[in-house]
C-alpha cells in the first residue's frame, strides 16, 4: 500500500473520529434552538426620541445591561442578548414559559419617582374640570383609584436607591410590599423632604403610574421607603428586581416576539426527526437499488456526511460557547436533510461519470480515476453557488432561517468531502486489494435525441403563461399575500383536548371585539386552533378560551408578534438576500465560463424558478412567510446547481464537437445529462415530499415552496436555461 494511500485513510479515520466524539451525546454536544425546546425570541427596540446628545448615542448599550441584569437575577440558563443595529436589541430566552411575566420583567422601563399631592382642592376641581395648573399633573391611584393632583417636578428619582427588597406588612392579611434603601445622599434628602412636608402626601410613581401615595407621619431620617399597591408575592419579587439592577435609559417597545412552548418544541422535534430519517432512508434506498456497490459506498458517504454535521455543530459550540448563534433549529434538521438530498448529486455525478468511461472500454482503476477528474470541476462550480445562497441566506436572515443556513453550508463543505476524498479512498482501497472486478449499475434511462432548441418558443411560451397567472393571483391578493413576518400583527396557536369548535371560538372572539380575526384549523390536526390578529390580545383571548371551553385543558403552543418596524425590516432583508444572491451567482458563473451568455441565461432560469414558486404559493393560497423567503434562495442555489452541471457538459462538448454549431453542442449536452437530471431532482425531491407529508405544519410552506421551485428547476434547466445559452450568444453576434 502505497504512501497517498495510507496518508488518505489516516485522514478520513481521524476526520471521522473527531465528528463522532463531538456529536454524541447530542443532547449535551449541540445546542438547540428556541423552535425545538421552547422560550422567547424578542426583538426590542429602544425609544431614543425624547433623548440627545451621549444618553442618545449609548442608551442601546445601556439598556442591555439593564435588560442583561434583571434576566440575571432570575437564573435563566443560556440567554443571548446582542445589539442589532443602532436602537435594537435581541433577546433569547431559553425554556422561558411565563411570557407575560418575561415581558414585564425585560420591557418596563421602572422610572420610579417621589411627587408631592397638591392639598390646594380649588386646583385640584379645576384640574378635574380639564384646566390642569401649570407645574401639576393629573393621575389616578393604582391602589385605590383615586384621582390626584401632583407637582409635576419629582422631588426624589430611583437613582438614589441602593436596594429593593419584599416586605409584608404587620396588618392582618401581611400583604407583600417592596421596601427601599437609599444611599447616603438620597437619604438625606428623602430625610430632609419628609421633615419639611409632614402632614402633606406623598405619591410614589412607577413609570408615570401612581403605586401609592401616603402620608408623611414625621420625618424618617433611616431613608427607606415602601411601596405598596396589592401585590401578590411573585409581582412583589419582580418589581424588587426591577428596582434594584435600575430603570432603563429609555422605555422599549416589542417589535417581534416568536413564544414557543414546549409541547410544541417537543412535537418539532419529532416531526423533523421523522421527517429527516424517512427522506435520507429513502435516498439510501434508491441509491443502492440504482448503484449497487457504488450505490452502497456513496450511501456510507451519505451516513458520515450527517456524522460530520453534528460533530462540526457540536465542535462549534465548544469552540464559542453554549451561548453561541450556532443551534439545531427545525429548518435547521430540514437544512441537514435537504443537505443529504443534494449531495447525492455529486455521487451521482461521480458514478455516472465513471459509467461513461467503462462504456467507452476503460478498465476499472482508470475509469474510476477519470470519473473523479471529469466531475470534480461541476460538483465545486454547482455546491460553491449554492453556497453563495446559503450565505447570504445567513447575512439577511433571522433566527431560525439561520440554523438552516448553516446546517446547509456545513452539509455542503462536508458532502464535498465525503463524496471526493472518502469515496475515493475507499475504491482505491478496494482496488488495492483487488475486491473489485467490475462495477454494474442499473441504466433507467436511455439517452434521449430531443431537440430542446428547435421546440425553445413552446416552452418560453408556456413559462411566460405560468408565471403571468401567478403573479396575477400573487397582486390580486395584495397584503393578503404575506404571513405576519413581513404584513405585522399576531399569531397565537392552541391546543386543545378534543377537535375544536371553530364557530364557537369566533363567538368568543367577538366578546373581545376581535370579529376580524383569521381562524385557522389544520385537517390532520383538527384539535390545534391558529388565530391571527392584528394587535396583541393574546392575555384576553387566553383567559376567555379557558373560560368557554373549561374541559379543554387548552395549552398556548406558540405565539409570534411582528410590529410594522420589525416586519418592514424582514421583508427588506429578504428582498435584500434574493437579490444580492442572484448578483453572486452571476458573477460567479460568468467568471467560470467566461461567457458572460452563461451567466445570464442561468439567472433568468433561476430567476424563473422563484416566480413559478412564488405564483405557487398564491395560487393555493398559501401566504409567503420568512420561510418561504428561506425556501426561495434555496431554489435559488438548487436551481444553478442543475444549471451549472449542464453548463460544464457544454463547455466540454465545445471543446471536443468542433464542428457541431452551438445548437447542436446544445442539445447534445443536455440529452447526455437528462438522466442525471431526471435521478438527482428526484431523489432530493423525496427528502422534500417527506418534509412536506411529515415535518408538521411549521415546515409546511417551506416543504411546498421547494417542491415547486424544484420541479421547476428541472424544467427551467432543460428547456429555459439551455436554450438561452443560444439566444444571448445571438444577441451579442455569436453563432
Amino acid at each position: 500500500m502505497d504512501k497517498k494511500l495510507i496518508v488518505k485513510i489516516g485522514l478520513v479515520l481521524a476526520v471521522i473520529g473527531l465528528c463522532i466524539y463531538y456529536s454524541f451525546p447530542l443532547d449535551k454536544r449541540i445546542n438547540l434552538g428556541l423552535d425545538l425546546k421552547g422560550g422567547m425570541h424578542l426583538l426590542l427596540k429602544v425609544d431614543t426620541s425624547n433623548l440627545s446628545g451621549k444618553a442618545k448615542d449609548d442608551a442601546a448599550d445601556r439598556a442591555i445591561e439593564v435588560v442583561r441584569n434583571r434576566i440575571d437575577e432570575f437564573g435563566v440558563r443560556e440567554t443571548s442578548i446582542a445589539k442589532q443595529g443602532e436602537d435594537e436589541i435581541v433577546v433569547q430566552l431559553p425554556g422561558i414559559t411565563d411570557r407575560e411575566r418575561a415581558l414585564e420583567i425585560i420591557g418596563r422601563t421602572a422610572l420610579l419617582e417621589f411627587k408631592l399631592v397638591s392639598q390646594d382642592q380649588e386646583k385640584l376641581k379645576a384640574a378635574l374640570d380639564g384646566k390642569v395648573p401649570e407645574g401639576f399633573e393629573l393621575k389616578r391611584s393604582e391602589e385605590d383609584s383615586e384621582t390626584l393632583l401632583l407637582e409635576a417636578k419629582a422631588v426624589l428619582t430611583g437613582d438614589s436607591l441602593t436596594n429593593a427588597e419584599v416586605h409584608f406588612s404587620s396588618g392582618d392579611f401581611g400583604e407583600p410590599a417592596v421596601g427601599l434603601k437609599f444611599n447616603a445622599d438620597g437619604a438625606k434628602k428623602f430625610a430632609d423632604l419628609t421633615a419639611a412636608n409632614v402632614g402633606r402626601r406623598l405619591a410614589i410613581v412607577l413609570d408615570g403610574k401612581i403605586q401609592s401615595a401616603p402620608r408623611i407621619r414625621e420625618a424618617i431620617p433611616s431613608g427607606e421607603a415602601v411601596i405598596s399597591g396589592h401585590f401578590d408575592v411573585e409581582q412583589a419579587q419582580d418589581l424588587s428586581v426591577i428596582l434594584r439592577v435600575g430603570a432603563l435609559p429609555a422605555p422599549m417597545k416589542v417589535e417581534e416576539e416568536r413564544t414557543v412552548g414546549p409541547l410544541l418544541g417537543q412535537d418539532s422535534i419529532n416531526s423533523g426527526v421523522k421527517a429527516a430519517l424517512i427522506g435520507v432512508s429513502l435516498v439510501f434506498l434508491v441509491m443502492i437499488i440504482y448503484y449497487f456497490l457504488a450505490g452502497f459506498i456513496s450511501d456510507i458517504a451519505l451516513f458520515l456526511n450527517l456524522i460530520m454535521t453534528l460533530g462540526i455543530l457540536g465542535m462549534l459550540k465548544d469552540i464559542l460557547g453554549s451561548g453561541a448563534s450556532v443551534t439545531l433549529t427545525l429548518p435547521g434538521i430540514a437544512g441537514i436533510a435537504l443537505s443529504l438530498g443534494m449531495a447525492v448529486d455529486a455521487n451521482v455525478l461521480i458514478n455516472e461519470r465513471i459509467r461513461e468511461e467503462l462504456a467507452i472500454g476503460r478498465n476499472l482503476r482508470t475509469a474510476i480515476a477519470n470519473g473523479y477528474q471529469k466531475a470534480f470541476s461541476a460538483i465545486f462550480d454547482s455546491n460553491l453557488t449554492t453556497l453563495i445562497a446559503a450565505f447570504l441566506l445567513f447575512q439577511f436572515g433571522t433566527g431560525p432561517i439561520r440554523g438552516f443556513a448553516i446546517t446547509l453550508t456545513i452539509g455542503l463543505l462536508t458532502s464535498m468531502f465525503t463524496a471526493i476524498v472518502v469515496t475515493r479512498t475507499i475504491f482505491e482501497v478496494l482496488l488495492h486489494f483487488n475486491l473489485i472486478k467490475s462495477l454494474p449499475m442499473l441504466k433507467l434511462f436511455k439517452e434521449p435525441k430531443f431537440d430542446y432548441i428547435g421546440k425553445r418558443k413552446i416552452f418560453y411560451a408556456i413559462s411566460v403563461l405560468v408565471i403571468g397567472i401567478g403573479l396575477f393571483s400573487y397582486f390580486s391578493k395584495g397584503k393578503q399575500a404575506f404571513g405576519i413576518d413581513f404584513a405585522g400583527g399576531q399569531l397565537q396557536e392552541y391546543s386543545f383536548k378534543d377537535t375544536v369548535n371553530v364557530e364557537k371560538v369566533r363567538s368568543v372572539l367577538k366578546e373581545l371585539n376581535l370579529a376580524d380575526a383569521s381562524l385557522q384549523q389544520y385537517k390532520d390536526q383538527p384539535k390545534v386552533l391558529l388565530i391571527r390578529t392584528a394587535q396583541d390580545k393574546n392575555t384576553e383571548i387566553t383567559a376567555k378560551l379557558k373560560q368557554a371551553f373549561p374541559a379543554e385543558d387548552i395549552q398556548v403552543l406558540k405565539i409570534e408578534r411582528v410590529g410594522p418596524v420589525a416586519g418592514k425590516h424582514l421583508q427588506d432583508k429578504a428582498v435584500k438576500a434574493l437579490i444580492w444572491s442572484l448578483i453572486g451567482i452571476l458573477i460567479y458563473v460568468a467568471f467560470r465560463f467566461k461567457h458572460f451568455n452563461f451567466a445570464i441565461a442561468g439567472v433568468i432560469a433561476l430567476l424563473h424558478d422563484v416566480l413559478v414558486a412564488v405564483g405557487g404559493l398564491a395560487i393555493t393560497g398559501r401566504q409567503i412567510d420568512l420561510l418561504s423567503v428561506t425556501a426561495l434562495l434555496t431554489i435559488a442555489g438548487y436551481s444553478i446547481n442543475d444549471t451549472i452541471v449542464i453548463y460544464d457538459r457544454v463547455r466540454e462538448n465545445m471543446a471536443l464537437q468542433r464542428k457541431m454549431s452551438l445548437a447542436e453542442v446544445i442539445n447534445l449536452s443536455v440529452n447526455q445529462c437528462m438522466s442525471r437530471t431526471i435521478l438527482t431532482s428526484g431523489v432530493t425531491l423525496l427528502v422534500v415530499f417527506a418534509i412536506f407529508f411529515y415535518g408538521g405544519e411549521i415546515l409546511s410552506n417551506f416543504a411546498y415552496t421547494l417542491i415547486v421551485g424544484f420541479i421547476s428547476g428541472v424544467y427551467s434547466t432543460v428547456f429555459i436555461a439551455s436554450p438561452l445559452i443560444l439566444a444571448w450568444s445571438r444577441v451579442r453576434g455569436k453563432k
